[in-house]
């Protein structure tokens, strides 16, 4: 008798969550065939972290320009690559040189990050001798938008960088230029642009704004000069390291970086993260060495290979399916502490990019990275529903010619009606 009631009790759950699925499949389906959706390119994948059923899946195997979303694999990369805390730089000791090799590490005298491990260490030498010819890779992603050159989102990318690789202005402050290097490279009227396109210098209208962010343009000369007015010593610029075993300088904690880089969708950090992972497997700052290695040995079985060009996602040559979105979020799901993982990841009506989105009745429900680029918004990540099961989500949109407000918006109504129903 107890078997049959126990059976029974099985049919209705399962009937119950059948008719649930149903109701939600209806409802999305529904929506999306509206003429809202009808000249854009959608795909959608909701499946039940616990039980990995599908709840709803519309063009999850289709491949879409990811923007920002890029950075989820990035994130995924840096985990599974790097220490906890940030290799700052590698370092040789001989004679009375001491010999430096950048790792990457986006932390040096970064204005927000405040991290001066690095520094501190190199202000008790007179003898720097830093070799820069590790880098090997372009100043810019493939595929990035040349005209972008002169805006705060697009720094270049670099085997030491200072400063962010960035050039900040501020008007009424005691140290309106930083890094102080540039003070007499700054032209004080309103132009076009807020730097030459390939020299350092900058326009900055301090009548107009009170702070700008301009990446400088990054060079062995600039940076020996940066550096040097820094750190109060003479710096000798050399190609290789001497032969002998390197030593590592730790810095900065990880997650503070993975914190940024998501919260903040922060280009720079994202670009940084896979040279470091590729310092840690090589002896050369490649992003494409970071992304074959992930791709290759870290996530071998995703369900669509993507075409991934770099860490931020600001080329329109990446190319990423919601299903293998979901596949590494699914990975990050098991692989992490659940409070470790929300709190890297932006939380809706909260923190990040989704402070003024996604908000919930008490506490946040969505925990998700965003994307955007003309004319395409996509979000992947975590939905908590009312009943306690956690969804994990890809929602993306390219093509579209709405304005994004509008995609948010009917976005944000079929994750509440996932979130109160299932």
């Amino acid at each position: 008798m107890k078997r049959i009631f126990l059976s029974c009790c099985l049919i209705v759950v399962l009937s119950s969550c059948t008719s649930t699925k149903k109701t939600i499949q209806k409802g999305l389906s529904s929506t999306l065939s509206t003429p809202f959706y009808e000249n854009q390119f959608t795909g959608v994948l909701f499946m039940d972290a616990t039980t990995k059923d599908t709840l709803f899946n519309q063009n999850s195997t289709k491949y879409f320009t990811p923007a920002s979303n890029t950075k989820i694999f990035t994130l995924y990369t840096a985990l599974n690559t790097l220490p906890d805390r940030i290799p700052a730089l590698r370092y040789i000791r001989q004679n009375d040189t001491l010999f430096v090799q950048g790792t990457g590490d986006p932390s040096f005298l970064h204005p927000y990050l405040k991290d001066s491990t690095a520094f501190k260490f190199l202000q008790k030498e007179k003898n720097i001798a830093l070799s820069t010819g590790n880098f090997q890779d372009s100043r810019f992603g493939p595929g990035w938008s040349w005209e972008d050159y002169d805006y705060y989102y697009s720094p270049e990318r670099s085997g030491f960088p200072t400063y962010g690789n960035v050039v900040l202005l501020t008007n009424g402050t005691e140290t309106p230029v930083v890094p102080e290097y540039f003070k007499d490279s700054v032209i004080p009227i309103a132009n076009k642009t807020n730097r030459k396109e390939h020299r350092n210098l900058f326009y900055f209208d301090a009548a107009r704004t009170d702070t700008l962010e301009v990446p400088f343009k990054t060079s062995d000369t600039t940076l020996k000069a940066v550096l040097e007015k820094e750190l109060k010593t003479t710096i000798t610029i050399v190609k290789e390291m001497p032969l002998g075993s390197k030593q590592t300088l730790y810095g900065i904690p990880a997650d503070s970086l993975y914190v940024r880089l998501m919260h903040e969708s922060d280009n720079f950090i994202a670009e940084q993260l896979l040279l470091l992972s590729a310092s840690e497997t090589a002896d050369t700052l490649q992003t494409q060495i970071a992304i074959t290695n992930t791709l290759d040995k870290l996530l071998p079985n995703l369900p669509q290979g993507p075409r991934w060009v770099d860490g931020s996602g600001l080329s329109r040559y990446n190319l990423f399916t919601p299903q293998s979105m979901v596949h590494v979020l699914e990975r990050l799901y098991v692989e992490l502490p659940r409070e470790r993982l929300f709190k890297i990841f932006p939380s809706g009506g909260v923190s990040g990019t989704l402070t003024d989105w996604y908000e919930g009745n008490s506490t946040p429900y969505i925990y998700a990275k965003s994307g955007s680029l003309g004319n395409n918004y996509c979000l992947s990540g975590y939905l908590l529903t009312n009943s306690g099961k956690t969804v994990i989500f890809s929602f993306m949109n390219n093509h579209f010619k709405h304005p994004s407000s509008e995609i948010k918006t009917s976005m944000q109504q079929l994750f509440e009606k996932i979130r109160d129903t299932y």
